[in-house]
């Protein structure tokens, strides 16, 4: 396989290249996605409780683990940019500095499953809810390290633009996670029946065979003659103080956004369980949008990663503006689906399950259609300065608009109004406009192109 880095000046910057290294990221995010609407599913099926405890657990645990996560992630730029500057070993160095990351705090925010009853008893929620999202947050947060390892190794092969790598391991994980769902959940063959709990163990188990694959890769003789993956494993106090300079903003980027989110799912549960029932279920209707999207993210920060390196921020736009093309495009289709075709979407769940949600969900489905171009125009823009390494920009602009405009509205309404389902997606819809345009508009400036992570 080769690199971005690797293909000759005619294909450097076009609709080709961005292709080659973004139909795998979005294939790779699209089966992520396939196992979260699955596993949604069989939640749905096994009881509206769980149903109703899903996200809101599942985000929380996010946000504690959001911060390593993010900050492991940025390893993707790292790589990137040493590839396009051609220094192999540093490339393999800068993986070992975000995994001994992932692991260290990873161990440490295992301790938070001890206190998941404690923390889902003060949110409030719907005493019938609670139990569940209990049980899922504390299988989760024990299950830390493998789920924030594994990202921190696959930035060893998509930094390098082999996304295909990605999406052959990110396949085989959620296939994993589809058949323990399945079985654990339900207790069908050998297996218990679990509910909720079995969906949170085969999620990790998900993520433990992704970190077995990535590493078996890694280590095969020819990684480690070109790159030297072993013996470039020693910690590096100098390359991961960069990393941590430049990876934590991006780190608290990722929390400030998952954070806001998981604020905002609690207020809505104040609402009622209907509520919470019905949002829980129009994101992850949303999703099925939005987390491809996140592969061609994923592409366009390499890119432009590997035009830093080689110093050639022009090529860098070119690619930019074809990916919001093609995201926007994208998401344009998407948003028709949501208005035109609702009962689409909502035919994959069980009837019996949505009834008393169907009016509901289809009203939010509105405000979905409304910011999803906006979400392709924040994930390509914010994706491409990050790759530079404008991350502090990304930071405050992301936990700025998030709070100002989606949290602190929602909970005001909730105290003055004793809140409002529509009120809030209002909220929600109106961040997700300005986020998308500051992202662009920052990406205009052009102040990125003179960044650089790795130095000069």
């Amino acid at each position: 396989m080769t690199s971005p880095a690797d293909h000759s000046n005619s294909r450097a910057g076009t609709l080709r290249e961005l292709l080659v290294v973004a139909l795998p990221m979005i294939a790779s995010s699209s089966s992520q996605t396939v196992a979260v609407v699955i596993n949604r599913r069989f939640l749905t099926d096994y009881s509206e409780e769980t149903l109703a405890a899903v996200l809101p657990a599942g985000m929380l645990s996010w946000t504690l683990i959001s911060i390593v996560f993010g900050t492991c992630q940025y390893a993707n730029t790292f790589v990137a940019q040493f590839e396009g500057a051609k220094q192999p070993d540093r490339v393999s160095a800068s993986v070992w500095q975000a995994a001994y990351l992932a692991v260290g705090f990873g161990a440490f925010l295992m301790l938070a499953g001890f206190f998941a009853e404690p923390i889902f008893q003060f949110i409030g929620h719907d005493s019938t809810v609670i139990p569940h999202e209990v049980e899922y947050f504390r299988v989760l947060a024990f299950g830390s390290i493998p789920q924030i390892l594994a990202v921190s190794l696959s930035c060893f092969f998509s930094g390098r633009g082999q996304t295909a790598v990605l999406m052959l391991v990110n396949l085989a994980a959620a296939l994993t996670n589809i058949v323990f769902d399945y079985y654990l959940i339900f207790g069908n063959g050998p297996f218990p029946e679990m509910g909720i709990r079995g969906a949170g163990i085969a999620t990790v188990l998900g993520s433990m065979v992704s970190v077995l694959l990535y590493a078996c890769l890694m280590f095969r003789p020819a990684m480690q003659r070109q790159y030297g993956t072993w013996r470039n494993r020693g910690f590096d106090k100098q390359l991961c103080g960069r990393f941590i300079k430049f990876g934590l903003p991006a780190g608290l980027h990722l929390f400030a956004d998952v954070a806001s989110f998981a604020v905002f799912m609690l207020l809505v549960g104040r609402l009622g369980k209907a509520e919470l029932a019905a949002t829980n279920l129009t994101f992850n209707l949303n999703a099925m949008a939005f987390i491809p999207m996140l592969g061609l993210g994923i592409a366009v920060s390499t890119l432009v990663g590997n035009r830093i390196g080689e110093q050639q921020p022009e090529l860098a736009v070119r690619t930019t503006w074809k990916a919001f093309a093609l995201g926007g495009s994208y998401m344009l289709v998407f948003a028709a689906a949501y208005l035109l075709m609702p009962d689409l979407f909502l035919g994959m769940y069980a009837e019996d399950r949505i009834t008393l949600m169907r009016d509901q969900v289809t009203t939010l489905l509105r405000f979905v259609a409304i910011y999803s171009f906006f979400d392709a125009m924040g994930i390509v823009f914010g994706s491409a300065v990050r790759g530079a390494g404008d991350t502090r920009f990304a930071l405050f602009w992301s936990l700025g608009s998030s709070w100002v405009l989606m949290v602190i509205p929602t909970a005001l309404m909730l105290y003055f109004q004793r809140g409002s389902l529509l009120g809030s997606w209002s909220a929600c819809t109106v961040y997700a406009v300005v986020l998308g345009l500051g992202f662009m508009a920052r990406f205009m400036a052009g102040h990125w192109k003179s960044m650089s992570v790795i130095g000069k």
